[in-house]
């Protein structure tokens, strides 16, 4: 007679995922600000202690973030693509970093509403996080930052992106019509500058990066 084997248990997620999944949580029930690192590590059921060898503070949390959308953002993007117009593929960059930010929604249409009664918190992440996001948005459409159109090209993004960030909280809708018109009319502003942008793939894949960066 076979012996009765018991059910596996689901694999808990990792450590650091389970915390921004439950800070991304409590943002969204309670707000960013009210929100301390022992209601997280809580929340996440994880030691205080631990907590903090992961995260030391709520930025470097929302930094881990950034870094996670970044990487489902740049997951599948095929190399080939370099053939398109740079227009089309910002375009379908943009939109999948909505999709990646699609879990986190609630919790981040929270942050972003009180970062911006935050100019100190705003900095913060429009000097870091924001700006190193941008840069992949870069890499993923194989649009290389260089020269003096550099600041030009993160800044005209950037603009393009939090234009389209507006539309995408108020966008309930299935197929995110809203949000991709609105990346349409950021983009279509920009058509005479996208002309001048310098394409070509990077020297070292996206993904390939960002493995780095976590390994250091």
């Amino acid at each position: 007679m076979a012996k009765a084997t018991r059910p596996r248990r689901a694999q808990r997620p990792e450590v650091p995922i389970r915390l921004i999944d439950a800070a991304l949580r409590l943002a969204a029930l309670q707000g960013w600000s009210d929100t301390t690192m022992a209601d997280v590590a809580e929340a996440a059921k994880v030691p205080l202690a631990e907590t903090r060898r992961h995260f030391a503070s709520k930025q470097a949390l929302l930094a881990a973030l950034f870094a996670r959308i970044d990487a489902a953002m740049l997951e599948g993007l095929d190399a080939e693509t370099t053939d398109e117009p740079v227009r089309d593929r910002l375009f379908d960059v943009i939109m999948r970093r909505f999709d990646a930010m699609a879990p986190y929604k609630d919790g981040i249409r929270a942050i972003a509403r009180e970062q911006v009664r935050d100019p100190a918190a705003l900095f913060c992440l429009a000097a870091g996080p924001m700006r190193r996001s941008i840069d992949w948005m870069l890499a993923g459409a194989r649009v290389r930052p260089w020269g003096p159109l550099q600041p030009l090209q993160r800044k005209g993004l950037g603009l393009i992106f939090l234009g389209a960030l507006r539309a995408w909280f108020r966008d309930d809708s299935q197929d995110l019509s809203k949000t991709m018109a609105a990346v349409d009319r950021g983009l279509a502003r920009a058509d005479s500058v996208l002309r001048m942008l310098p394409v070509g793939a990077p020297r070292q894949t996206p993904e390939a990066e960002i493995r780095a960066e976590s390994e250091t």
